[in-house]
């Protein structure tokens, strides 16, 4: 049975708040998949036009569904300085006060004013993704599936969402994904909700690869790849080791180590200060492309635009968004062609989607990428 992915009328749209650089735009790409990006730094625009992705600049906060009327889809990873233990910690403080305004907001109430008890105004930012689900529901336009993440700090808020949206029949799952789990070449974890309407059968993706472990040795186990290293990920020539500050608070005598055959720390907005001593003996650092790779952007990704290390570090692997997209919406992916996706040209790459949309025994769509 061929479900017909390619007619207007089964084919998903999204709405991609906080849509930055565009990793998952570019994950959706990949999919076949439409979006729309709403986002606010001129920066992360400049480099959304350069890669031709669909863009409305501006304030999340000043828009709504119904100035998106064909999205079937929401997504958004709001900003995360105040939650994340590198930034200012008042998200983490308030986190309390979050729920209590969520569960406000979903019962009726206005709690725009309250949002003044916050110590900081991104905080309540978390809170747009429930304003846009609350305001298509009130309309009767449900948004069919929504996708959201953030640092692990905001997993408690998510399990507020998951109240929330069950009881408007959604059906949810959400807990910490390990990108280096999902042949990203860095260790970073995310807290990833997923939501699909009508469907209680609903999950996170399951890992594909190895999780990375210091010690222990790579190799393929339980029907997972092997991780992906640094070195598989670019073109150097020669060994290097990474000398960064990520995890040191600061110290210089913590600044933390990886070999160019492990996975990257997590990559972070300083990316670009990281050292990089090579086998030999000479010293280098990480390109604007050699950055966005780790990521699993597209090698010719087109940066634009100032401060380039923030957009990248600020973004969610691409290759991390094919996975959570294909499980809010009940996809299975092609794996060896995914590989072949995040190693293309993006002028190839973006041209892909879906090529094939069956139904399996299961009543599952198998999205294969050309």
């Amino acid at each position: 049975m061929v479900l017909g992915l390619d007619s207007s009328k089964d084919r998903p749209r999204i709405v991609d708040l906080f849509a930055g650089p565009g990793g998952l735009d570019v994950g959706a790409a990949w999919l076949g998949i439409s979006a729309e990006g709403i986002e606010l730094d001129g920066n992360a625009c400049a480099t959304r036009s350069a890669a031709g992705l669909v863009t409305t600049p501006g304030d999340v906060r000043n828009f709504g569904p119904a100035d998106f009327p064909d999205a079937t889809i929401l997504t958004g990873g709001p900003p995360c300085q105040t939650f994340t233990v590198a930034g200012t910690g008042t998200g983490r403080k308030a986190l309390n006060d979050v729920i209590a305004l969520m569960t406000r907001m979903a019962d009726g109430d206005d709690a725009a004013d309250s949002l003044s008890v916050l110590e900081d105004e991104r905080t309540g930012l978390v809170l747009e993704p429930m304003r846009w689900v609350l305001e298509a529901l009130r309309a009767d336009t449900p948004y069919e599936a929504i996708v959201l993440e953030q640092v692990p700090q905001v997993l408690p808020i998510w399990a507020a969402f998951q109240e929330v949206l069950e009881r408007y029949g959604y059906g949810v799952d959400y807990g910490i994904l390990r990108t280096e789990e999902f042949g990203v070449p860095q260790t970073r974890r995310r807290a990833v909700l997923v939501a699909r309407l009508d469907d209680e059968d609903v999950r996170l993706p399951k890992p594909t690869h190895q999780a990375f472990r210091r010690g222990v040795p790579r190799q393929s186990m339980a029907n997972r790849e092997p991780w992906v290293s640094m070195a598989d990920a670019l073109d150097r020539d020669l060994a290097f080791t990474v000398i960064s500050n990520y995890g040191s608070g600061g110290d210089p005598r913590k600044r933390g180590q990886r070999q160019s055959d492990e996975p990257a720390a997590t990559v972070t907005g300083k990316i670009m200060r990281n050292r990089l001593q090579l086998s030999n003996d000479d010293f280098s650092r990480f390109t604007h492309q050699e950055a966005g790779r780790l990521q699993t952007f597209p090698p010719d990704y087109p940066w634009a635009g100032s401060d380039v290390g923030q957009q990248i570090g600020n973004a969610i692997p691409p290759r991390l968004s094919v996975h959570v997209l294909a499980a809010a919406l009940n996809l299975l992916i092609d794996v060896d062609a995914l590989n072949r996706a995040v190693r293309e040209p993006w002028e190839v790459s973006q041209n892909g989607g879906v090529s094939l949309a069956t139904a399996d025994p299961y009543g599952e769509r198998v999205a294969v990428l050309s």
